[in-house]
């Protein structure tokens, strides 16, 4: 917009055929004009007008222009001519100016809209180029993807071409550091190069394990190799086999020649190494004392071979995947390993125990001998592991046992030299230490089987659970654990048979003889006083305590004895079982014994015998808290009995027959009955307790009021008051001396007050419902009685309640 405004005068001015036109007449008259124009002149000036601007040091386009513009001042007329003349060849001298400068600028910018076409037209080119080369780019990469792929395809390939000749170089090479050499389908064995403690025997036989799997996989395995074998032994030709089966033999031979190095690296080693340490100490012949065992070359030599042994025996169980001899090899080193420790220990072990057994008895022995085997199934678990353990898995246990704490480090050495791979668990090592442990086994059950204390016998149980209990608690000492409970096992049932001897003998076939019933007798020497305030009070008590046990019935005291010393040692349901055989053959002799003292001392004290014993014997059981509870089977012959004697009587018999008259066919389709009945000692013993107090109550009763009682219950509604007056004076005159006399009997017999006055309370219930009901006869009766008969009866049966009272009480009445 500027460029034409400005460039419209300089064109007028070039035309000079066109007349000349006053310039004052377009000349800006308004200030909005002259402003207009400043600004005009400041967009178009350019940097010629400005460098001329500067050189010849001329005003403001501005104020040049707005000067030239503005009209002249008002002069004369000549002067205003030449004034004019002056300022047209100036106007038209900056006009030209101005236009060379517009000149430029249009140049210039005509140049810079060319440039910025070009500028553009590179652009767009520089834009597509790179399109196109994103576009070459990923075909590129793609082709490079693509070759890569091809690549890794083709490697692989060749990988595959060559991986079978690569195990037949294998073969081919291997031979000879391994000592095989082959010769058709001979092969050869001599000297190997090869050093199994060299740093790349692992490698070869990766090699050796690799080319047995890849000819296995191409011929069929064995199988095809003996099949292959066969057809070449019935054709007898010495034809070479050629192809995988061939070369599967030889990588064979090759693995077996590797695994023999090893075997004579481990398994030749350990079997002269027990030979020459049996040599230098003379073994078995001279056994090795317990003491020096640990320090001898049993130990020390093995210990000087276990490093080397592990390594390789490392090699051969990591390699239990590869086939059957790796396993076969590892099964022999266990073996032979286990053998030679077996030769070396078993002579000393059994002479440890035999010397134990003869110093200190079976009892400390027991102890003695399971703390040794413990120790040494310890010691040989820790050995073992040095030869078959994993010695990675050892040395990170060890780093962990180093960072725990205090207490931590108080743990036994049996907890010490447990092994994550759980090699301790192998079997040929635990029937290794099983066979050392026997020792105990045998020596203690030479000894059980001549013993018969029940004392004794309950030390060594009770000794060897807590051993066991010791044992049980690590997994290296499951040997030893398991040889302690076999014998507690063979002591468990010698005491159950001494038990059951002792309780047969002695409660079962018990023959009581008259000193064994002399009751009161027995207990009447328990309650004389001997001279015993010089002893102690501890011995005093206990002597005290002594005759009270002494005072029991012989089959009672011995079956209490017996349960108190083999409960807890025996199982549960054993001990219930004695037990509930002891009780009732206990509670027989007891009722047996009861017997026999009636005929000999009277209703009374049978009775109190009986009760006191039943009393004793219930509640000495109560501590073992068992139920006595069992069921007996029996078998029932008697349908197989009348189906015989039927089939016996019937001359007719067809054997072949199948109806019902068969008697053979109706025993076998019914079989033979088994009868169940159920049996509840302890109810039977509170059976026998409550029908013993029953049969005191009435038998006390008799002897006290017996003819008061008779007379009452015979004489209802005819009562003759003569008769009851000499009943009633004759039990009130024997009713002290009868009284006193139940009084000192149960005394003697019972020494707790409470269980007398239990006793004592039914009594006098009875006795006193008599005297009641003779009371009621009296005041109801009319004919015949006279009001001072029935006062002087009346009293003397208050009186006499008075008594029977008093004697309830446990206590005399005043006389």
């Amino acid at each position: 917009m500027a460029s034409t405004t400005v460039a419209s005068p300089p064109a007028k001015a070039r035309s000079s055929s066109t007349p000349s036109v006053s310039y004052e007449k377009f000349a800006p008259r308004s200030s909005s004009q002259v402003s207009r124009l400043s600004r005009i002149a400041a967009l178009t000036a350019g940097p010629t007008a400005r460098a001329a601007t500067a050189a010849t040091e001329i005003p403001d386009n501005a104020d040049f222009l707005l000067q030239a513009m503005s009209p002249p001042p008002g002069k004369g007329q000549e002067e205003k001519e030449d004034e004019s003349v002056v300022v047209v060849h100036q106007t038209l001298e900056t006009t030209a100016d101005t236009v060379d400068h517009l000149v430029q600028l249009l140049k210039h910018t005509t140049s810079m809209r060319l440039a910025l076409r070009a500028s553009i037209n590179i652009a767009d080119d520089i834009s597509n180029r790179h399109a196109e080369l994103l576009r070459h780019s990923g075909e590129l990469s793609a082709a490079a993807d693509r070759l890569q792929e091809e690549e890794a395809m083709l490697t692989r390939h060749a990988e595959e071409i060559g991986l079978p000749l690569k195990h037949y170089d294998a073969v081919d090479r291997i031979g000879l550091a391994v000592g095989v050499l082959f010769k058709g389908t001979t092969t050869v064995r001599g000297l190997a190069k090869a050093k199994v403690d060299n740093d790349d025997f692992p490698e070869l036989l990766d090699e050796i394990d690799e080319a047995v799997s890849f000819f296995g996989r191409e011929c069929g395995g064995k199988a095809a190799l003996e099949q292959a074998e066969k057809e070449a032994a019935k054709t007898k030709s010495q034809q070479l086999v050629s192809g995988s089966i061939e070369y599967f033999r030889r990588a064979l031979a090759l693995q077996e020649a590797a695994l023999d190095l090893i075997k004579e690296a481990v398994v030749e080693r350990i079997s002269n190494t027990s030979t020459q340490v049996a040599d230098a100490l003379n073994i078995p012949k001279v056994p090795i004392p317990a003491d020096k065992l640990e320090a001898s070359l049993v130990y020390t030599r093995y210990h000087g071979i276990s490093s080397r042994s592990n390594r390789l025996l490392t090699l051969v169980r990591r390699r239990l995947n590869q086939g059957d001899a790796y396993y076969e090899l590892l099964h022999l080193c266990r073996t032979t390993y286990c053998n030679s420790r077996e030769n070396l220990l078993k002579t000393t072990v059994s002479t440890h125990m035999d010397s134990l057994k003869n110093q200190h008895g079976l009892v400390g022995m027991t102890r003695l001998a399971s703390v040794f085997l413990i120790r040494l199934c310890t010691v040989e678990t820790s050995l073992y592991l040095d030869f078959f353990g994993d010695k990675k898995l050892e040395e990170k246990k060890g780093e962990e046992e180093k960072a725990t704490t205090a207490a931590g480090k108080k743990k036994s050495m049996a907890s010490q030299v447990l092994s994550n791979d759980g090699t301790y668990y192998d079997s040929e090592f635990q029937n290794y230490l099983t066979n050392l442990c026997s020792s105990l086994h045998r020596t203690i059950r030479r000894g059980l089987v001549t013993m018969l204390d029940l004392d004794t016998l309950c030390q060594i149980v009770s000794v060897l659970r807590e051993e066991r209990s010791m044992a049980s608690s690590s997994p290296t000492t499951v040997a030893a654990a398991r040889a302690i409970s076999s014998v507690i096992e063979d002591a468990q049932e010698r005491l159950i048979f001494c038990a059951n001897s002792a309780l047969s003998k002695e409660v079962i076939r018990f023959k009581a003889t008259p000193s064994d019933l002399d009751y009161p007798d027995r207990l009447k020497k328990k309650e004389t006083p001997e001279d015993d305030s010089k002893l102690p009070e501890e011995e005093r008590m206990e002597k005290q305590l002594l005759a009270v046990y002494e005072s029991w019935f012989p089959p009672m005291r011995s079956v209490l004895k017996i349960l108190s010393k083999i409960f807890r040692v025996v199982e549960p349901h054993v001990f219930e079982d004695i037990a509930l055989q002891s009780v009732q053959a206990c509670t027989k002799c007891l009722r047996d014994g009861a017997v026999y003292i009636n005929g000999r001392k009277g209703q009374m004290h049978s009775d109190l015998f009986l009760v006191k014993h039943l009393l004793v014997l219930r509640e000495q059981l109560s501590p073992f808290d068992i139920e006595l509870r069992s069921v007996e089977r029996q078998l029932d012959f008697s349908d197989a009995g009348r189906a015989v004697a039927r089939f016996l009587a019937n001359r007719n018999r067809r054997l072949f027959s199948m109806t019902t008259e068969n008697a053979l066919i109706t025993l076998l389709r019914e079989g033979v009955s088994v009868q169940e009945s159920s049996v509840d000692s302890k109810r039977d013993l509170e059976d026998a307790l409550r029908s013993a107090c029953n049969d005191f109550i009435e038998h006390t009763c008799k002897s006290v009021a017996g003819d008061l009682m008779t007379f009452v219950e015979t004489n209802k509604g005819s009562m003759n008051p003569a008769a009851l007056q000499d009943v009633v004076a004759k039990t009130d005159a024997a009713l002290d001396d009868s009284f006193g006399e139940v009084l000192t009997q149960m005394g003697l017999y019972l020494d707790n007050p409470a269980t007398q006055n239990i006793l004592l309370k039914p009594v006098s219930r009875k006795v006193v419902k008599a005297i009641d009901e003779a009371k009621k006869e009296v005041n109801g009766a009319s004919e015949g009685w006279d009001e001072e008969t029935k006062s002087g009866i009346l009293t003397a049966l208050g009186s006499l309640e008075q008594k029977v009272k008093a004697f309830a009480k446990g206590s005399a009445p005043n006389k």
